[in-house]
């Protein structure tokens, strides 16, 4: 049965879920010494819930094309975040990147992929928060992306003209796959949940 009034419609919405309401995790690696991972959540500007894509196969058959699902791949993800006075956001995620593949040496000081703080993997969280009561929000849905490491950190863009703005920049990470787990709050669905 299709929803037909207003009332009803309002009924299966809700507040809705709002786009500015996020909170996100990164786990540094143990080589990125004295990180304040509060900065992280702070300065972030935007970033997105993941995406998934499934593959397919296209086979002919008798002058048609049949498609079959093949292999799931995941998208990079990418976040922006503001640059604060003393760099030490963006500091960070270039010194990460730096450990994975250093600019002189071209050597490998975080050489194996592990998200034990050994290696140059992280796992990192992307939270879903709900405007409620809560001061910071219920978690909705989280999202753990498995396996994750760097591969660009944006240039940061400077004009004589850009007085009124604050600088920001881009990182954006590979990974594996991404786990979802449902929030605390009655009635939110763990459909499509891992």
């Amino acid at each position: 049965m299709a929803l037909s009034n207003v009332s009803e419609f309002l009924s299966k919405i809700g507040q809705g879920v709002k786009p500015n309401m996020f909170l996100i995790e990164i786990a540094f690696p143990d080589a990125i010494k004295d990180t304040d991972k509060d900065l992280t959540n702070l300065l972030c500007k935007s970033a997105a819930l993941p995406g998934s894509n499934l593959g397919v196969i296209e086979v002919p058959f008798r002058g048609r094309t049949v498609k079959i699902a093949g292999d799931r791949t995941f998208d990079t993800w990418s976040a922006t975040f503001f640059n604060d006075k003393d760099f030490k956001l963006r500091s960070y995620f270039e010194e990460w990147a730096n450990q994975i593949n250093l600019h002189q040496a071209n050597t490998s000081p975080l050489f194996t992929p592990e998200t034990s703080g050994t290696g140059y993997m992280a796992n990192l969280k992307v939270s879903q928060l709900e405007k409620d009561g809560n001061e910071n929000g219920s978690i909705l849905r989280t999202y753990t992306l498995k396996h994750c490491f760097p591969t660009n950190v944006s240039q940061i863009d400077l004009a004589y003209d850009s007085n009124d703005q604050i600088e920001e920049f881009t990182v954006e990470w590979q990974y594996s796959y991404f786990e979802a787990e449902a929030g605390g709050r009655k009635n939110v669905s763990a459909k499509g949940v891992v």
